[in-house]
């Protein structure tokens, strides 16, 4: 059963239409992550189904509930916010207190009851003590968490809630959402722009671009399959190269802009003008000499990103520059010869 359902949502701010015709739904329990540059109206989205946004037209249903027009005190949600928003001068139990006491949710001791679930929840029973303002961010950010979930909504919203955090805490903050969202079964919608925060947290990614839907679909489907450029692109960083697919006795074809040859998958049915979709971690790099044997294509070093345990190196293949991933097993310097080779099937053809 779908807890959100959007129905053809449009969304102006005075003559710009910044959402021209949205609808998804995302099912009870579920983990959905609207994914997209910033600016691509996924936050929007999001605000529009807290009830902080009115639509243009279109309807919201949460639960089996028209909501369209319901402010957000209405709607039996929970949202967490970028800034966290927490109030200074409490306590970390009374902050995640607050929209108990708002709401006028439980008597004192249910509401006691309550704000000590949550916090156990998110490991800090024994911060409820202390003001918000003693904090580090990674606590900040669990109380905020507590908070959102201690009213036990249908619905928690989660906007881009981890990008104050450094690169470590993001990674711990993701394994404990995933643990409380699998604890806790909460219908879940997040928006962000980070990829890997998208592939490691959802259910179902939905790939914004413009206001519009570019693609959806499992994390595993979305990345192994993308429909367009754009997705191909976003998620993952895929290289594109132009090329020209032509039949030949022994399959399909695709002729880059330097007249090299790339044997594709044999039931690859595009024909023409393509955009060939190439995963960084998919391109094998060795010496030149493997080219110069038929066993690759050939390319030439701009540049080596040393990574720590990976290095990445920026290429020249016919008149485009390519990004690959390696281990550091082999190492090239700017300006050598070398020879890229990839497995047939895990090249996408894509419209140009």
């Amino acid at each position: 059963m779908s807890e959100i359902n959007l129905s053809d949502i449009h969304k102006s701010f005075g003559k710009v239409e910044v959402i021209p015709g949205v609808s998804f739904s995302v099912e009870r329990g579920e983990f959905v992550s609207l994914l997209g540059p910033s600016g691509c109206g996924k936050t929007t989205l999001l605000r529009i189904v807290a009830g902080l946004e009115t639509v243009s037209s279109g309807r919201v249903d949460i639960a089996g509930t028209d909501v369209t027009h319901l402010p957000p005190e209405k709607r039996d949600i929970a949202m967490m916010f970028q800034s966290y928003a927490l109030l200074p001068h409490l306590s970390v139990a009374e902050n995640v207190r607050f929209p108990l006491r708002m709401r006028g949710i439980g008597s004192r001791d249910e509401q006691n009851e309550r704000v000590k679930t949550a916090l156990d929840t998110v490991q800090l029973s024994h911060l409820g003590d202390r003001r918000a303002r003693q904090l580090s961010g990674g606590q900040q950010q669990r109380v905020a968490l507590a908070r959102a979930i201690v009213s036990r909504p249908k619905v928690l919203l989660l906007d881009e809630p981890l990008s104050n955090l450094d690169a470590r805490l993001r990674e711990d903050m993701q394994v404990e959402l995933i643990e409380i969202h699998k604890n806790l079964g909460l219908t879940t919608l997040f928006v962000t722009h980070d990829q890997e925060e998208a592939l490691s947290l959802s259910d179902r990614i939905i790939l914004i671009k413009g206001g519009r839907i570019e693609q959806e679909g499992t994390p595993a489907h979305i990345y192994a399959q993308p429909s367009t450029s754009f997705a191909s692109q976003f998620l993952g960083s895929a290289n594109m190269l132009s090329a020209v697919v032509e039949d030949t006795g022994s399959g399909p074809m695709a002729v880059l802009g330097d007249g090299q040859r790339l044997p594709l998958a044999l039931d690859e049915a595009a024909r023409g003008a393509v955009s060939l979709a190439l995963r960084q971690e998919d391109l094998v790099l060795s010496d030149a000499s493997d080219a110069n044997d038929g066993g690759g294509l050939k390319a030439k070093v701009r540049a080596r990103v040393y990574l720590g345990a990976r290095n990445r190196y920026v290429l020249e293949l016919a008149g485009a520059s390519l990004r690959i991933l390696t281990g550091n097993d082999q190492l090239f310097a700017r300006g050598d010869d070398v020879s890229l080779t990839i497995a047939h099937e895990r090249i996408r053809v894509l419209a140009p």
